[in-house]
């Protein structure tokens, strides 16, 4: 594992020593080990049967041809159906009607938008289908190819890895994450295996098989023991309960085996994995470069030069994560706000606390990863600096180089002169 064998920019600090490439192989064998036992133990075996209000509705895609008028039997004011041809989902393909939503906040659907229908079975005839939502899927997808071009223009085959990272973690949450805690195993254990196996695949694929990335996992993974154990115990001390909207409690009501309380752990985890990533990542490079520019720098001397940059990517970075949380409940808070709630008495509501929790202990978890991170790299950097700074004066004056040689040399000389 040594430093340089990345598909992105090489280290300049030269290939890591045997002794250090066995000492990190160690470090890292039992996170790996503990990952690939959490994912057989936890895997989900696709057994459960939900039962409830709503499960038995099944959705497709349709795009609306005709808005007409509803039957005359249905006496509703405001009352239209939308005859749509079916595109994917039950029926499909065919045409069929759909019941629109009326009212003065339904939303308006014309001819030639997608829309998304649900279909119940046991509803009367000609009442089966009815409009859930618009489908956004198009305007998504090409989002979706803009973004990926532009991590790939910027970033050219790092992007690959960046892109393929994604899609990875994508992927791991949608087979294992979400289907283990359904099934009702522990929330927290589930998400800190997630963390543990996106952590694995996608910092390497993203910066490369090397030494940084390495050190940049080891800072990552304290950070992450360091926010589930804080979130642990202030949901705890906090008496959260998980039930804090339609969401939670229609899970509460259909699958009573999740640990909502749980949940909220499981989320917080999750969502201070990502900026976790750029935190530790950017310290690690950090510290490389300035091993690269003075490589005689002692280990303390980069610790303490690197933490000048930690110190404002924390300030800016804890301002980011707390207000993406507080972002996430300003309607609510304008809602205290119009019922003219103190804001302690507002703040401590447990959808808006729960935010609250989620940014500071995130942050508390940055606070951790900077001086973490940056300690282990700068031990490891400050080594490897001065192992290519020895081999560098070695190269310059060739009499160092094997001294046995030197002694050689030095006994031929006088039976040539001979």
């Amino acid at each position: 594992m040594g430093a340089g064998h990345g598909h992105g920019e090489r280290s300049s600090l030269g290939p890591a020593p045997r002794r250090l490439r066995v000492l990190v192989g160690l470090l890292l064998a039992p996170l790996v080990l503990a990952t690939l036992v959490g994912l057989l133990a936890l895997w989900p075996d696709g057994d459960l049967e939900i039962s409830g209000p709503g499960v038995d509705v099944e959705r497709g895609t349709a795009r609306v041809q005709e808005i007409i008028g509803c039957p005359q039997d249905v006496d509703v004011d405001g009352c239209e159906l939308a005859r749509v041809e079916l595109l994917s989902g039950p029926g499909a393909p065919a045409e069929a009607e759909a019941l629109l939503p009326y009212g003065d906040t339904a939303p308006e659907v014309v001819p030639g938008d997608r829309i998304i229908v649900s279909f119940t079975e046991q509803a009367p005839e000609g009442q089966q289908y009815a409009f859930q939502d618009f489908d956004r899927g198009p305007p998504l997808l090409t989002l979706t190819i803009l973004f990926a071009v532009g991590v790939l223009a910027l970033s050219h085959w790092r992007g690959i890895g960046a892109l393929a990272s994604l899609a990875y973690s994508l992927v791991l949450i949608a087979v294992f994450t979400l289907p283990a805690i359904m099934e009702g195993s522990p929330p927290l254990a589930v998400a800190v295996t997630t963390a543990a196996a996106i952590m694995l695949v996608t910092l390497y694929l993203s910066h490369g098989f090397d030494l940084r990335s390495t050190v940049a996992m080891l800072g990552t993974l304290v950070a992450l023991v360091v926010i589930g154990g804080i979130g642990w115990v202030f949901t705890r001390v906090g008496h959260f309960t998980g039930l804090v909207d339609e969401g939670s409690q229609y899970i509460s009501g259909i699958a009573a085996q999740v640990d909502l309380r749980g949940l909220l752990l499981a989320g917080l985890v999750i969502g201070a994995l990502g900026v976790l990533d750029d935190v530790t990542v950017t310290q690690t490079w950090a510290v490389w470069e300035l091993a690269d520019v003075d490589p005689d720098a002692s280990a303390r001397s980069l610790f303490v030069r690197a933490m000048r940059i930690g110190r404002s990517h924390v300030a800016s970075t804890v301002n980011t994560l707390v207000l993406a949380y507080v972002g996430a409940t300003l309607p609510l808070m304008l809602v205290f706000s119009a019922l003219s709630l103190p804001f302690e008495i507002a703040v401590s509501q447990e959808v808006v606390a729960q935010e609250v929790v989620r940014g500071l202990v995130g942050g508390l978890g940055i606070i951790a990863a900077v001086p973490v991170t940056t300690g282990i790299a700068a031990l490891v950097a400050g080594r490897l600096a001065r192992d290519r700074s020895a081999r560098d004066r070695s190269a310059r004056d060739p009499s160092t180089r094997d001294p046995s040689a030197q002694d050689r040399s030095a006994r031929s000389g006088p039976s040539h002169r001979a």
